[in-house]
């Protein structure tokens, strides 16, 4: 059995055939799959699909790039959700930042701003996080550091592989893999594979993102996370229903035990 722990199912590309896509899921072991709050403006139809499908969740949060959007008291509407289990994914990403320096620096102190509030909202639920780091590991880790709950900690969605996020681990963070382990250049994340903690280890597609190999190019989903199992647990030498065992139980560690 699999969790896929990050997968915007309430996205465009999945409006014509989301029912094929969840079934193929179930089909594939995936018995749960966790939205992850990104753009506020399509928080309710998250909700909504999350109300119709038993195996869907929902997280409540906002993407760096849609800072612009955030509103507290609009996610707090939906943080009590039965079906919500987290808040984010919430972070920094200075991939795409302005190249007017006063308008870099405003726009760094934004997120910044947006990304702390976001934890000190987890905490006053008590919900762990889903965080999105790009290009922004070392501010990232001091904010975490300052701010989060070590007792629900979180998870570094995607995992750039960088070595001195594994310092999270002390303050209860999970490691997010998905597709990019299966790219012939993700040479960083798979010689850092076996310094993560086995018990520290989540599985996501990042659907409709990031589709792993063999099928690169085309539209993700979560019946894919299979194919992550099956990498990883070849890094790991490990078997791979031993491998999912250990991660379906880490899921619920972290998130719940999806039974709503």
């Amino acid at each position: 059995m699999i969790i896929d722990t990050h997968a915007h199912l309430n996205d465009k590309r999945y409006l014509d055939d989301l029912e094929d896509v969840l079934n193929r899921s179930l089909a594939e072991g995936i018995v749960a799959t966790i939205i992850p709050g990104a753009d506020p403006r399509e928080l309710e139809y998250a909700v909504e699909l999350c109300q119709k499908h038993k195996e869907l969740f929902f997280a409540v949060g906002v993407h760096p790039y849609d800072i612009e959007f955030y509103d507290r008291e609009f996610l707090q509407k939906y943080i009590t959700h039965p079906k919500c289990v987290a808040v984010g994914e919430c972070g920094l990403d200075y991939f795409r930042l302005p190249k007017d320096e006063k308008e870099k620096q405003e726009n760094i102190l934004e997120q910044k701003r947006v990304f702390i509030d976001q934890i000190k909202l987890a905490n006053q639920y008590n919900k762990p996080l889903i965080v999105h780091i790009r290009e922004a590991s070392h501010d990232s880790l001091e904010i975490l550091k300052e701010y989060c709950n070590k007792d629900k900690g979180g998870v570094l969605h995607c995992f750039n592989a960088s070595p001195i996020l594994l310092e999270l681990v002390d303050y209860n963070f999970y490691y997010g893999i998905g597709g990019v382990v299966t790219f012939k250049n993700a040479k960083k994340l798979v010689e850092i594979l076996p310094k993560i903690p086995i018990e520290r280890i989540l599985f996501e597609t990042d659907a409709p993102y990031l589709t792993p190999e063999p099928h690169r190019g085309e539209r993700n989903e979560p019946a894919y996370t299979n194919f992550v199992a099956k990498k990883v647990s070849g890094i790991l030498d490990i078997d791979t229903k031993s491998l999912e065992n250990i991660v379906y139980e880490n899921s619920k560690r972290l998130f719940g035990d999806f039974s709503v």
